[in-house]
């Protein structure tokens, strides 16, 4: 495939991507021609049924990645990022997306050597951002965003933080670090920011969880493919801020010299007791070779579960690490 091909496919299949995240869900579509059934006529109703059609075949275009396993509910492990910024400066490129159920934050990051930028959406529903609209009202540092009242903080030695509405349920932050006129940066990447959806499209999705657990977040990080990984949290519903157990795939070893051998995903794996400060942790080694760790302070039994259950996904979508905002 050449250099060009490969780009056309990137863009397209980024374009279904972008179209998958916005469908909407079969029950939608049958209403919608149940309704229409009983009110026009038969060219009309053929109108409809192709334009479902059309619904139909975006999602099995999509469903094309789906997992081998059927996939558990809710959906939490691959969420969808509301916003996008706008052209960054020259040499960032992305190396993190985070996001989960609920009120869990979603967080992008760009890295150009030890400077970085960071585009972040909180909900309001999240007591910590609730009164975020009445903290901007309370200083003096204002910019306007969008037509909305903005506020900035730092701006020493080449850090700024902005913080803004976009709408009544979303406070974004725009974080610049170890770039010089932060603060003029982070205005110009805040009003570029759009609601363009990317997903998070990790090689891990959790399974059935332990009782008293529940999904948290998931991530994907690296400074390209090569290095990527996936790294899923869960914790106890009660207090949805404190993991309670972290999943992580990556290619590295997590090292398991002196650990207990313990039976993981029907075969060899480790399980090694917490030292020196650091959680609990079972690991197993791949089909693929990569590895799989599970941490957390939780018992042996509840880790072994989590690991246990976890789904793989063959087609994980890393293409965008590394790769700089246009």
């Amino acid at each position: 495939m050449t250099r060009s091909e490969h780009e056309t496919e990137t863009l397209i299949r980024e374009s279904l991507d972008r179209l998958a995240a916005r469908a909407p869900d079969g029950e939608a579509v049958r209403d919608a021609l149940a309704r229409a059934g009983r009110k026009h006529r038969p060219g009309a109703r053929l109108a409809l049924v192709a334009a479902a059609v059309v619904v139909v075949v975006a999602g099995v275009i999509a469903g094309t990645q789906a997992f081998t396993k059927s996939d558990p509910a809710p959906a939490a492990s691959r969420p969808v990022l509301g916003y996008s910024p706008g052209r960054l400066p020259d040499g960032f490129t992305e190396q993190y997306r985070e996001g989960g159920p609920g009120t869990a934050p979603q967080v992008r990051r760009w890295f150009a050597g030890p400077a970085e930028i960071a585009l972040s959406a909180y909900s309001t529903a999240d007591p910590e951002w609730s009164r975020t609209a009445l903290r901007i009202a309370s200083v003096h540092d204002q910019i306007l965003v969008h037509g909305r009242v903005a506020m900035v903080t730092g701006d020493t030695g080449g850090d700024a933080l902005l913080t803004w509405l976009a709408d009544d349920t979303h406070v974004l932050t725009v974080r610049v670090g170890g770039v010089p006129d932060a603060r003029a940066v982070a205005q110009r990447i805040a009003e570029g920011v759009t609601t363009e959806p990317v997903g998070v499209r990790g090689e891990l999705r959790f399974g059935a969880l332990p009782a008293g657990l529940a999904e948290r977040s998931a991530a994907v990080r690296g400074t390209g493919p090569d290095d990527a990984s996936t790294e899923l949290t869960a914790a106890d519903p009660a207090h949805p801020s404190v993991p309670a157990v972290r999943v992580t795939a990556s290619a590295g070893s997590p090292g398991v010299n002196g650990a207990t051998p313990v039976t993981v995903r029907g075969g060899q794996g480790f399980f090694l007791t917490p030292k020196n400060g650091e959680a609990a942790m079972v690991a197993v080694r791949l089909p693929s070779g990569r590895w799989l760790t599970v941490a957390g302070p939780a018992p042996e039994a509840v880790l072994v579960a989590v690991a246990d259950g976890v789904q793989l996904d063959p087609s994980p979508d890393y293409r965008w690490l590394g790769r700089a905002t246009s």
